[in-house]
């Protein structure tokens, strides 16, 4: 007793070098191709406004829009949750927790639009309003009232557009660097995207824009608009949208899913299209799939159902976007496109009743996992890692406090990082 015994082996130290040096170039290609989740903040939506809408005030108007659409049709706790069925313990937490967003944040994503929001104009035009665009959020973010993301959605890589969307994103982009240089939270939309060569002909147009402003090289990354079916599905039978992430080359950010021109190019009838058709379901799974791994975010889309007009029709609304936000939760779709200011009492009401209501539970299973004191469910790293991640979406949204999930598993932000596989928290 207490004396190790020898352990006997029958292969020679040959055999597991010549494995490791055999599969040295798959460990290199594993390794670059699946960094696993970047460690950044995902916003739960993104808002976008045509461009020549968009002013120094439209953040906080969109925010006092959402608020007095509460006021009118959902003025307390109760009456919010008595239309979304929320039940009776998160009606209160969930209804603050909102009205103190739409105080503080009521946008976490914004992107300007030069594309189908906009619409052709002049040139003369579009130049103005994208050198004014670029103006804005240098100022926002000054000042400190920039949405944590913002950025322009340009026009697509496709012939006819192709030269303007070029020019609006060299000016919006040079527009920036002249007035202090690129904001963290910069974001670009390119939309429409059929080809994996257009998403390298994006990379090749931003490694030349680093090089004209002296930035460092992958300084400018960019998210994927998925409008097309050859975007998913590619004539030669293989999913384009992960070809789309290896052209790339590590800039590519999100995916986002484009409920309506996705569904038309389907030949869905327009009282159909809609981010729960099962055209649209196939076509998320796909994303999903090809992104998991990668650091790459997928994006829901969003419903052209607007909460408008008398009580009755905007409570229809609501129950309508609260139901597919919730539906995209529960798919791992973390976020998804608004297009109106009262969608985002429901988006937010969403959420947080979906980080709340498991708050618990995710704690109490992650701290007998931690502690390895089991309990009646038996969890692995992988939904350790899941557990970390739920946690850690609910406190970047502020479903959540930190002080609840130390509380609740005494855990730190860093050992959450840690759990879910992250690196330390870049913002």
């Amino acid at each position: 007793m207490g004396q190790q015994e020898t352990v006997v082996t029958s292969l020679a130290d040959t055999v597991r070098e010549g494995i490791g040096a055999a599969l040295a170039e798959v460990d290199a290609d594993l390794a670059r191709r699946y960094p696993g989740d970047p460690g950044t903040r995902q916003p739960v939506h993104t808002v976008y406004v045509p461009g020549d809408a968009f002013t120094a005030g439209t953040i906080r108007s969109w925010g006092d829009q959402a608020l007095a659409m509460l006021d009118e049709h959902a003025p307390d706790a109760g009456a919010l949750a008595a239309v979304l069925g929320l039940p009776d313990d998160l009606a209160g937490p969930v209804y603050e927790r909102v009205r103190a967003k739409l105080e503080r944040e009521p946008v976490e994503d914004l992107r300007i639009d030069f594309e189908d929001g906009y619409g052709p104009r002049s040139d003369a035009e579009e130049d103005e309003t994208a050198a004014r665009a670029a103006a804005l959020v240098a100022a926002a973010y000054e000042n400190r009232t920039a949405a944590p993301y913002m950025g322009i959605r340009m026009k697509c890589m496709e012939a006819a557009v192709r030269d303007r969307g070029i020019r609006t994103l060299d000016i919006f982009l040079t527009g920036l660097m002249e007035a202090g240089g690129l904001p963290d939270g910069l974001v670009l939309t390119l939309p429409k995207v059929t080809y994996a060569e257009q998403v390298t002909a994006m990379v090749r147009l931003l490694e030349a824009f680093e090089k004209a402003r002296g930035l460092a090289p992958g300084r400018i990354g960019f998210e994927i608009q998925i409008e097309t079916t050859q975007a998913i599905l590619g004539a030669d039978g293989r999913a384009t949208v992960a070809r789309m992430i290896e052209a790339a080359e590590g800039r590519a950010t999100s995916l986002h899913y484009g409920t309506f021109d996705y569904s038309a190019s389907c030949g869905v009838s327009a009282a159909y299209q809609a981010s729960d058709h099962p055209a649209a379901d196939h076509a998320k799974a796909v994303m999903q799939v090809a992104a998991a791994g990668t650091g790459v975010r997928v994006s829901d889309g969003s419903t052209n159902v607007l909460p408008v007009g008398p009580t009755a029709q905007v409570h229809d609304a609501w129950r309508l976007h609260h139901g597919l936000t919730r539906r995209a939760l529960a798919r791992a779709y973390y976020q998804g496109w608004d297009m109106h200011p009262g969608h985002l009492p429901t988006r937010y009401a969403a959420v947080y009743a979906f980080y709340r209501e498991g708050l618990e539970k995710a704690a109490a299973r992650l701290t007998a996992y931690v502690a390895k004191a089991g309990g009646d469910v038996m969890d692995e790293p992988a939904t350790a890692k899941a557990l970390s991640g739920y946690l850690l979406r609910g406190l970047d949204c502020g479903a959540v406090d930190p002080a609840e999930v130390a509380r609740l598993t005494g855990l730190t932000r860093a050992d959450l990082d840690g759990l879910a596989g992250r690196p330390a928290k870049l913002g």
